[in-house]
């Protein structure tokens, strides 16, 4: 795998060839030992949790197809969804997928960051085709934490990476999170403390000549637009599944979810945005959406618990962040299968 890997490796406390101490716990801080240890995890074709900015990833080794179908049973995910590629720079994803005017434009301006590029893929690209479900291209992402790059750079590998929960699940934010939902299914989890942004990645088709979103997140629609200079459409909820996130029921808690709440109902507990008394929980009483965003998952998990009836939730402002946001608490509340 190319890459500034000594401009990494200064980033966090890595020295490659570090010795690793015979017992080790399952959840590891981000240091020199454990990054050596889950690199050769990765390689080894298991799997390892590891945080981003966005959430925690179940990562494991894109060319390895037992490791991606690992993946896919460790999460109970459906096959024809497509898993997305996590990369440590620009250079090494123009070697696995066909990089037009709009992708270079999005990748220059986005990565590393909560973007995800879904672009033709290359012939010799070297991937498991169980990454992309079968289809003729692949999603790929630059992820800006500085722990997920230097375990790329430490595995050497590309990883597939969905969210590291049960599909269709809150998606984790810590690593307890990771290993309430998945137990022994994953092999290690690097722990970087709780991400950041706290919502995926926004995916952008850009395979073709006309940009559509897959997905909101991270990357506000709204940026995306001004870099490329017009205007983005949307995918519909009747749109092939083309990316991760476009499932029309995803990102449920166990409690039914009761959204555009003013109050809570009898039973209920209620998550608050903006100013809100009697909020069980609230998502930024400021009504920031950066804030709201980081702790959207996490307070969903908080707030599935058996004293309550469900979850009401206060409306959410439809800009900005906010799109992702709501894209979220839909999915979430939709009917289940």
């Amino acid at each position: 795998m190319t890459g500034s890997r000594q401009q990494v490796w200064r980033l966090l406390p890595f020295r490659p060839g570090s010795a690793i101490t015979s017992a080790m716990p399952r959840i590891l801080p981000i240091t020199s030992e454990s990054l050596v240890l889950a690199g050769r995890e990765i390689r080894a074709g298991r799997l390892v949790a590891f945080p981003t900015e966005t959430v925690y990833g179940l990562g494991g080794d894109a060319s390895n197809g037992i490791a991606v179908a690992t993946i896919f049973e460790a999460k109970g995910r459906p096959r024809f969804n497509p898993l997305i590629v996590h990369l440590p720079d620009r250079a090494t994803a123009r070697e696995l997928g066909e990089f037009n005017d709009m992708a270079e434009t999005l990748a220059a301006r986005f990565w590393p960051g909560p973007l995800t590029l879904v672009v033709a893929r290359r012939p010799d690209a070297g991937l498991a085709d169980l990454v992309s479900a079968g289809l003729g291209t692949v999603a790929l992402r630059v992820p800006a934490h500085d722990g997920a790059r230097a375990l790329l750079l430490a595995a050497d590998r590309p990883l597939a990476a969905p969210s590291a929960n049960r599909s269709g699940r809150v998606s984790p934010t810590t690593a307890q999170h990771v290993a309430d939902e998945l137990g022994d299914a994953v092999t290690l989890i690097l722990d970087g403390g709780p991400c950041t942004v706290g919502i995926e990645s926004t995916i952008i088709d850009v395979s073709g000549s006309t940009p559509l979103l897959l997905r909101p997140g991270g990357a506000p629609l709204e940026d995306i637009e001004a870099a490329l200079g017009r205007t983005v459409p949307i995918a519909g909820v009747a749109d092939a599944i083309r990316a991760p996130g476009m499932l029309e029921s995803h990102y449920a808690p166990g409690l039914p979810l009761r959204l555009e709440a003013r109050e809570a109902a009898a039973g209920e507990a209620l998550l608050g945005f903006g100013p809100a008394r009697d909020a069980t929980l609230n998502l930024s009483e400021s009504g920031d959406l950066r804030e709201a965003a980081a702790n959207l998952f996490a307070y969903l998990r908080a707030l599935d618990r058996p004293e309550f009836s469900a979850i009401a939730v206060m409306p959410i402002p439809k800009t900005g962040l906010g799109r992702a946001i709501n894209d979220r608490l839909r999915r979430a509340a939709a009917p289940r299968a």
